[in-house]
């Protein structure tokens, strides 16, 4: 497909050629990070450990992709899938256009009035409940994101993980100007990772 049928948003260009170089789909994490790496004006250019920052980012681009994912079934010419685990485009199906036109995150992340109204206290409450919502295999890799490490079974060993864990809480601890929830959020993770790594 053409990068020139969306003139109107380059954040959706960008995601769209980004997902096509990786059909096996990518995390958000993932895709920030390319965006980053190219230099992308559209998203902060500022370190994602602030959780408005981290918030605002997230609301960008999940935008972006809602647009995007739209702007695909309007086509007929794929589908995004969309999780923060995994983006990825599939094929077209009939019937895709129906499932996502009752989905409550899409409204949400399409209404930009959200991405102003939400303040710090409101990202607390986000960050607190994203783990209630991690089940099965699905709670390792969000771990690994949270601590910003990839999967890789001949990189990766505990003193890897003990070691990151103790420089994230030494960055968010409240002591320090961190958030309590934040901290919560890493302790959370690493007795994810000590259940599979330790």
């Amino acid at each position: 497909m053409n990068d020139e049928l969306y003139p109107y948003d380059d954040l959706a260009q960008q995601l769209h050629r980004l997902l096509r170089e990786a059909p096996g789909g990518i995390s958000e994490y993932q895709l920030i990070q390319h965006l980053k790496d190219r230099h992308c004006t559209h998203i902060p250019n500022l370190p994602l450990t602030d959780k408005l920052v981290l918030f605002r980012t997230h609301f960008l681009v999940f935008n972006a992709l809602y647009r995007l994912r739209d702007q695909l079934l309007a086509e007929q010419s794929a589908f995004l899938q969309i999780s923060p685990l995994c983006v990825q485009l599939l094929p077209y199906q009939t019937g895709s256009s129906e499932v996502s036109e009752h989905d409550p995150l899409r409204d949400y992340y399409l209404d930009m009035s959200q991405l102003s109204s939400t303040d710090e206290q409101d990202v607390e409450k986000l960050l607190a409940s994203f783990w209630t919502r991690m089940q099965g295999g699905e709670e390792k890799r969000a771990a690994l994101e949270l601590f910003e490490l990839a999967d890789d079974a001949q990189a990766l060993d505990f003193s890897v993980i003990k070691h990151r864990y103790r420089q994230l809480v030494s960055i968010h601890h409240p002591d320090r100007g961190g958030s309590t929830s934040r901290l919560q959020s890493i302790n959370k993770a690493m007795e994810i990772l000590e259940r599979y790594y330790g």
